[in-house]
């Protein structure tokens, strides 16, 4: 096996507990969305926000509307489109850059991985730029990483996981080969797109602990290691040095 020389760290609840901020604003627009296309008489369909949580973690808004359009029958015109991504991500960035905090345990795991320099460390996110860095700068995280952040929504053209085009582009840019990278994420889209570029997964369910339960993280474990093809799956932060070893040691 190649030597791991990069570690690519998911944002969205990996690295920063933002996905409850960012669902208020998702599931705000998305009803809005869904009122102005569906028809009033039956009433169209409401999300609540755990609701849309679970059948859309893992993807940017503008891949949220765009199957959100596909289950409910409807497509949203490009320009529309264009100006509802915009009203989310201004919502949903100004309320990371108030109210964002690091996942459990993540932070010391992040001094140590910065204080031994043995890997490199980037973010990898479907999120837009600024979303990610106002979510980065909250928690402090911003200088473990420096200018090796990537978003697949900031691309040209904009994309999302689990297109592993993101991760391909984050590999070309940081001078690495895929296989020389471990991929952290949380999602099932995520880990797809790590999966689909070639790139050793370790998956991470802390944040489902309090948002699902006990059933929800077995779902996610099983989905992460049979879907996605996940070499380990995470329960904790403090269990992530274990995991990386028997990664290299595989």
């Amino acid at each position: 096996m190649p030597q791991i020389k990069y570690l690519l760290f998911d944002c969205d609840n990996t690295l920063v507990l933002s996905e409850p901020l960012a669902f208020e604003s998702c599931t705000e627009l998305g009803n809005l969305i869904l009122k102005q296309h569906l028809p009033a008489d039956p009433a169209p369909f409401q999300y609540t926000e755990s609701e849309l949580q679970e059948e859309f973690v893992g993807l940017n808004f503008r891949g949220l509307v765009t199957t959100l359009g596909q289950k409910h029958g409807f497509e949203v015109p490009p320009t529309e489109l264009d100006d509802w991504v915009s009203r989310e991500l201004e919502s949903t960035t100004s309320k990371l850059a108030a109210r964002a905090v690091p996942c459990e345990g993540v932070m010391e795991v992040l001094d140590k991985l910065q204080s031994e320099h043995k890997y490199g460390l980037a973010v990898v996110s479907s999120s837009a730029m600024s979303r990610v860095q106002a979510a980065l700068k909250k928690t402090d995280q911003t200088k473990y990483f420096g200018d090796r952040v990537f978003s697949a929504a900031s691309m040209e053209p904009p994309t999302s996981k689990p297109d592993p085009a993101v991760y391909l582009h984050a590999c070309e840019k940081l001078g690495v080969k895929p296989e020389e990278c471990v991929a952290i994420e949380d999602s099932k889209s995520g880990a797809t797109a790590a999966m689909r570029a070639g790139i050793h997964v370790l998956g991470y369910v802390g944040p489902y602990y309090d948002d699902g339960g006990i059933e929800k993280v077995k779902q996610m474990e099983k989905t992460l290691t049979q879907d996605c093809k996940a070499e380990g799956v995470m329960h904790h932060w403090k269990d992530f040095e274990d995991w990386i070893r028997k990664i290299e040691a595989a």
